[in-house]
């Protein structure tokens, strides 16, 4: 990943002002004004990860009888 990066004409590592735990407000996209706690920081691809923002829902069919379907929530990274 590192590698395709650095491979890319406009590669250019950004020195982030953010660092995890920072409550940070969304500026942009679907969950846009909404605030949220850093956990993650991306320097490589000028990213963070912000709890509770731009989440995932899974539906998993139940595997056995009787068992009931559930729907999953998971962070998207």
């Amino acid at each position: 990943m590192l590698d395709s990066l650095k491979q890319k004409k406009n590669f250019q590592r950004i020195k982030m002002r953010i660092k995890t735990g920072d409550l940070v407000k969304i500026i942009n996209g679907k969950d846009k004004g909404k605030t949220g706690e850093v956990l993650k920081t991306i320097p490589l691809e000028n990213r963070v990860v912000v709890k509770g923002i731009n989440l995932r829902t899974k539906h998993v069919k139940p595997t056995q009888e009787g068992e009931t379907g559930r729907i999953l929530t998971e962070e998207a990274s």
